[in-house]
């Protein structure tokens, strides 16, 4: 059964119509919709019929940006009210910052920012919380314009941090030829000299020697040096976001104490491409080297806004995934168990089909088993926004797309659970919601909603439940361990 990828908003969050000023960059947040008036993309308003020509634009828009759209999970409809021709974006699951092009002149004019529902101030504690266990990717594509204090800086300064982190980690160390005098042969001998030199002046036990030695490479760790100072002055600005801040602060100290012992250098554009030339290097290595580029040519973090541009993704739903894997590893301390994330690949189940060419879901992939003596629990991870409406609705009244998709995830939750011989399997849906939502919950008794059933002498708990999205998360860590413990 086939992992949800909510590439399908079925939740219609309240449109929002942006003025012509405001176009130049286009914002909305995940699972959500955006109608925007398109005559933006009218460069000159003196056209004769300018509804026809704002309509071809936007199928032209639409078409030359195609691609990208594609990747952010963004469908684009033309919409025609009888007065104005507007463009209606969808968005699914994924947030971050995308360059769009125009299609009167072919250059990235316009910009798109997808935001988290749950706002901006929620994600970087949660990140923080969860370990950075996922970050923003960032993307090679051209400079998104009008970003500018839209996006927190300390977004793009976690990937950075993180990417050279994994550098440092892997960096492996060259052999080079040092060249000095021993008291001893070692390597090639310069007899030559020695005989014509240092004879001469009695200096017997002068033997100018040529030999290979595993040294660090001081040029490389020297640019990372200057890169992460620039790192530094942009996180020391950004302290009033919040503590989580001051944890990248610390990490970028940590991270320049490896390196205290070169001193910082700009890295020179003939140094940075025989790195890229080296030829056994790992995707930790290009990624790092890629962060010390946007740095050196300032669209790295030199300052608060040469960032800003950086296009970049983030899938919620890998977010929300890491989330509940961090709520697990606070649970298993009250009720004990072994946490295997999906994440990790630890928790993967190979589906074997014959002949093997006609399966077309490989594996079985949970997000988070917890493991104990006498029985399992399967937790799995749904960013999905209908949550909220089965709990303040009736479910006569849910969407019939909403019913469906609830099926299919309580299908794919029961399919995990026969990965299991155990007698006693509990089987759980994790939803997020808000702070208010969790709130009302809990003053309705409607944490969770429980079924049973048994397979053979197997009995399989059924658990659907919501976790808030803040890391104030002490309250649904308790109702959790005291449901599961059971």
């Amino acid at each position: 059964m086939a992992k949800q990828s909510g590439r399908r908003s079925f939740f219609r969050a309240p449109q929002v119509s942006v003025e012509k000023s405001a176009t130049q960059c286009i914002e909305m947040t995940d699972l959500g919709l955006c109608e925007i008036p398109a005559q933006f993309l009218l460069k000159d308003g003196r056209t004769r019929n300018p509804e026809s020509q704002i309509a071809r634009l936007a199928t032209q828009f639409i078409h030359d940006n195609r691609g990208i759209l594609h990747d952010f999970g963004v469908s684009v409809e033309i919409r025609y009210d009888g007065q104005k021709i507007s463009l209606l974006f969808s968005s699914t699951n994924c947030i971050g910052a995308a360059p769009l092009l125009s299609p009167t002149s072919g250059r990235v004019d316009y910009g798109l920012i997808i935001k988290p529902r749950f706002d901006w101030s929620g994600l970087g504690p949660m990140l923080s919380s969860m370990g950075w266990k996922i970050v923003p990717t960032p993307l090679r594509l051209p400079l998104v314009p009008g970003t500018e204090r839209k996006i927190p800086p300390w977004v793009l300064s976690s990937i950075t941090l993180y990417r050279i982190q994994l550098m440092l980690d892997q960096l492996n160390r060259n052999f080079s030829f040092i060249e000095a005098d021993l008291s001893a042969p070692k390597g090639s001998v310069n007899w030559n000299q020695y005989a014509t030199r240092r004879l001469p002046t009695l200096r017997l036990l002068n033997i100018p020697c040529k030999y290979p030695s595993l040294q660090d490479n001081d040029d490389l760790k020297s640019g990372i040096h200057h890169t992460l100072k620039l790192i530094m002055a942009s996180l020391q600005s950004q302290r009033a976001a919040g503590i989580f801040v001051l944890q990248l602060v610390e990490l970028c100290q940590y991270l320049i104490s490896r390196v205290n012992s070169v001193l910082p250098k700009q890295p020179t554009s003939i140094s940075m491409q025989r790195w890229n030339t080296i030829p056994i290097r790992t995707e930790a290595f290009r990624e790092g080297l890629r962060a010390i580029e946007w740095t050196i040519e300032e669209r790295g973090l030199a300052g608060l806004s040469n960032l800003q541009g950086l296009p970049w993704i983030m899938p919620m739903e890998h977010f929300f995934e890491a989330w509940i894997e961090t709520v697990a590893g606070d649970i298993v301390r009250n009720i004990g168990g072994q946490v295997k994330a999906g994440r990790k690949r630890e928790t993967i189940t190979p589906i074997s089909w014959d002949p093997p060419f006609t399966g077309s879901q490989k594996y079985l992939l949970p997000d988070v088993i917890i493991e104990r003596e006498n029985d399992i629990i399967i937790l799995d991870a749904k960013y999905k926004q209908h949550w909220e409406e089965i709990n303040f609705h009736t479910w006569s009244r849910v969407e019939e797309v909403i019913r469906e998709q609830h099926r299919e995830d309580l299908l794919q939750i029961l399919a995990y659970s026969t990965l299991s011989d155990k007698r006693n399997i509990t089987s759980c849906l994790v939803y997020p919601c808000q702070e208010t939502t969790w709130r009302s919950m809990i003053s309705r008794n409607r944490i969770f909603h429980k079924a049973s059933l048994y397979a053979g002498n197997r009995k399989i708990n059924l658990l659907l439940t919501a976790v808030p999205m803040t890391t104030d998360k002490t309250e649904a860590i308790k109702f959790l361990s005291e449901a599961l413990r059971n």
